[in-house]
Parts: C-alpha cells; structure tokens; sequence
C-alpha cells in the first residue's frame, strides 16, 4: 500500500501545463459552490417550511449549472479529445469522465425541471434534494480523480504542442 500511496504523491506534484492548470483552478470556484449546495440542502431538510430555501436552493443550482457548463465543454472539447488520441475513447478514462459529465448534467436538470414547480409538498422537495447531492457528491469525486489522475497522466502525455493547443482551444470556449 505504501508504494501505491508514494505513486500518487508523485503524480499530485506534477507541475501542470497552463491548460490543465486552469481546469483545476476552475474547480475551486465550482467546489466553493457545491459546498453552498449541500449546506443550503441540509438546512432544507431540518426546516418546517423549506419553500423559501427551496427557491433559494434552485436558484444557486441554476448558477452552479452556467458556471459548470463551459468547464465540461473545456474538458470535453479540449482535454479529453486530446488525451483520447492516447488513450481511447471508447472505454476508460475519457469515457468514464464524459459519462460522468453527463449523469452530473441529467442529475441537475432533473433537480432544475423538479423545483421550478413551485407547489412542491416537503416530501417531494425532500426527494429532490437527494438527486442534487448526488449531482454533488459525483462531482466532488469527479474533480478528485481528475486533479490527482487525469490531469498529471494528460501532462505526461501530451507534447509540447498538443499543451499549447488544448489553451488555445480552453480560450475559445467562454
């Protein structure tokens, strides 16, 4: 155990690219959200009357999505059609990270399209807030794996070149 924990010390002080770095950066933001997510979730749960807090929930989820939004299409449209050149894309890592990309936008839109009804009893609001922490708690591993595997393995992998273009791409996307 101790060599599989040296491997991943070893891979999480990597010094990443500039593109990769950003990806990362823009996780803290995005996590600082979460957090307010499942807080705000919690309160709701322990309230007599969580309509308000309900709204306020929906509310900060809808910003977590726009914010999210073109961090995945980084990811997505960048990064991982890059690294797939070495890796695949039809099984691993790649696929595994879009997959979860897409169970984390399902999970959000369910949530989205379920609060924007405003005559909600507490169970269902109850019920839906179960499928937000679990939007949540996908994407704290999600970001987890990629910060300490994903992103050292695409740093050791990608060229120069390659590192340059995945920034280049990451700027288009707004």
């Amino acid at each position: 155990m101790s060599n599989s924990m040296n491997a991943l010390r070893n891979i999480q002080s990597v010094e990443l690219c500039a593109g990769l770095t950003r990806l990362k950066e823009e996780h803290v933001p995005l996590l600082e959200k979460i957090d307010s997510i499942l807080l705000l979730s919690e309160q709701i749960e322990n309230e007599e009357d969580s309509h308000k807090s309900f709204a306020d929930l929906k509310n900060l989820v809808e910003l977590f999505q726009l914010e999210l939004k073109p961090h995945s299409q980084r990811e997505e449209e960048g990064l991982f059609q890059l690294l797939g050149i070495y890796i695949g894309t039809t099984s691993g890592p790649v696929v595994v990270n879009t997959d979860e990309h897409k169970q984390a936008r399902a999970l959000l839109g369910a949530f989205l399209e379920k609060a924007g009804n405003d005559k909600l009893t507490l169970r269902e609001i109850k019920e839906s807030i179960e499928g937000i922490r679990s939007a949540a708690n996908l994407l704290k591993n999600h970001f987890a794996k990629e910060e300490n595997i994903l992103f050292p393995k695409a740093e050791s992998l990608l060229s120069e070149q390659e590192k340059a273009e995945l920034y280049s791409k990451m700027q288009e996307i707004n």
